[in-house]
């Protein structure tokens, strides 16, 4: 499957939900258990590992839900730290966030001290799950995001972005710092257009795509490709 633009991703999402019927909060199950597959075999096994997912308030941090969800049912010990304030979390992303509390997982509110000290609190963990931002981010980052995203890269610890690393432009590839810089990006349906940029691996890292239940003929004759 050849890279996609931001555009791309938007149709297939629209198709699946509004002509096949597929719920959004079934895509982003399916997203987020693919990514939990890719990071435990970048884990080696999530029994006995530590970690952590950063999330924000959009469908990333949904994605960023589930995905701690299950690492958790398969032996990791997660913390999820929301980067947003639990209000502003919506829809399927909220849906995700309210099963995680009902099975009483870890999940903390960072205000803005502790955002402060975000980059502290992840250097015991052995992996930093990037959950903050997806492929509608364009620009430089700001508030919230913007601080997430540098304390995430001030801990220390490999990091593995879901979808794209936050702060790299969808289609250009481009990078207004801050950026993440992961290992490895689990990334949807098909890779973005911007990773193929000259410096974009420099944030991306290795890219694994992992697919949401779409099948790929059908991908194809939506974008053309």
């Amino acid at each position: 499957m050849r890279a996609m633009r931001r555009e791309d991703f938007r149709r297939i999402d629209r198709y699946a939900i509004e002509t096949l019927g597929v719920p959004g909060v079934v895509l982003m199950e399916n997203a987020g258990r693919g990514a939990a597959d890719a990071i435990e075999v970048f884990l080696g096994g999530c029994a006995g590992r530590k970690v952590a997912i950063v999330a924000g308030a959009g469908n990333n941090g949904g994605d960023g839900f589930v995905i701690a969800r299950h690492l958790a049912i398969r032996g990791a010990a997660v913390t999820t730290f929301l980067a947003a304030s639990p209000d502003k979390i919506t829809g399927d992303a909220a849906v995700n966030l309210a099963i995680l509390r009902n099975l009483r997982h870890d999940v903390r509110a960072l205000d803005a001290e502790a955002l402060g000290g975000l980059a502290e609190s992840l250097r015991p963990f052995d992996l930093v799950v990037d959950a903050i931002g997806g492929t509608g981010i364009s620009g430089p980052l700001r508030g919230e995001v913007a601080r997430a995203v540098e304390a995430v890269n001030a801990a220390g610890r490999a990091v593995i972005a879901v979808d794209i690393p936050t702060g790299l432009d969808c289609d250009t590839g481009e990078a207004a710092e801050p950026a993440i810089r992961a290992a490895m990006t689990v990334t949807f349906v098909a890779a973005k257009m911007g990773f193929d940029a000259p410096g974009a691996a420099a944030y991306t890292g290795k890219v694994v795509v992992a697919d949401i239940g779409i099948p790929a003929e059908l991908v194809a004759k939506l974008t053309g490709l």
